[in-house]
């Protein structure tokens, strides 16, 4: 099961920016309904800057999130800043897509790309132009590059993920190899945006350390006899107390603080450490 965080949820319970713009100075619809996913962006302009934008999507839940945010991200900028905005600058906006879900922040990307060339007169979406690689879904070896290029994606089940190319028959998944195999040997890829990590409240860090133990460690310990409570958090050192049968063996205290701490520092902080209380 994906999980999301609340900015997706939120705009997916409570869309943004839903239906049409009469009379639209730009129109971006990307994808079909024979895919799977499709969207329409709806643009406003007054005086070279977007004071409207709508859209109608047929998708999952992340689709509906990542068209909301992206109508929100969009209005106010000039059509320049909105050419610059990347499908990792809209999962960003929502903390963060499921990486099976980035293909939706890329289906908004290229409804905007879309929307902007249909604005400025211009042929849309010249990177649909190349040789068809998954014809499950329509996806072309130039929009399957670009998206390795810009998300510095580097397997099959990423390309998957971020473009639905070879999510169906997988019979392209060797020329999606092929490619992968190219960009890299060529040297092209770059870092792409990301977005610094927020600095955690002391409230969030200890919801998340109660929530870790609650979750990915006091059921392991509890299938022996032992439990193991929270004692105390000071910055980023973590107090345990250890019960049960835990307590028997003081050798195996060495080992459960070492578990204990590594998996603090895989769902919450690389800076956390575990110290057992009193000691």
């Amino acid at each position: 099961m994906w999980e999301y965080s609340k900015k997706v949820m939120d705009h997916f319970l409570h869309p943004r920016n839903v239906g049409e713009i009469e009379n639209a100075d730009a129109i971006g619809e990307i994808g079909n309904i024979a895919c799977g996913d499709a969207l329409r962006l709806y643009l406003k302009l007054k005086d070279g800057r977007i004071v409207d934008a709508k859209f109608k999507t047929f998708g999952c839940g992340s689709a509906i999130a990542a068209a909301s945010a992206l109508t929100e991200m969009v209005i106010g900028k000039t059509i320049e800043d909105a050419s610059r905005i990347t499908n990792q600058d809209i999962a960003n906006y929502l903390d963060g897509l499921p990486e099976a879900k980035m293909h939706c922040s890329v289906m908004g990307m290229e409804a905007l790309e879309a929307a902007i060339a249909n604005y400025r007169g211009v042929k849309i979406k010249p990177t649909e132009e190349g040789t068809i690689i998954c014809k499950c879904f329509g996806v072309t070896d130039n929009i399957i590059k670009r998206v390795i290029l810009s998300n510095h994606l580097t397997t099959i089940e990423q390309v998957t993920h971020y473009t639905k190319a070879g999510g169906g028959c997988k019979s392209c998944h060797p020329e999606i190899q092929k490619i992968l195999d190219e960009v890299w040997a060529k040297g092209e890829l770059v870092t792409p945006k990301v977005k610094p990590p927020k600095k955690m409240t002391n409230i969030r860090k200890i919801q998340l350390i109660q929530e870790t133990i609650d979750r990915e460690i006091r059921p392991v310990l509890m299938l022996d006899g032992g439990d193991v409570e929270l004692v105390d958090i000071e910055d980023n050192t973590v107090y345990v107390s250890f019960r049960g049968s835990c307590t028997e063996c003081p050798s195996s205290k060495v080992t459960l603080k070492s578990t204990v701490e590594s998996k603090l520092k895989e769902f919450v902080s690389e800076d956390l450490v575990v110290e057992e209380a009193g000691l």
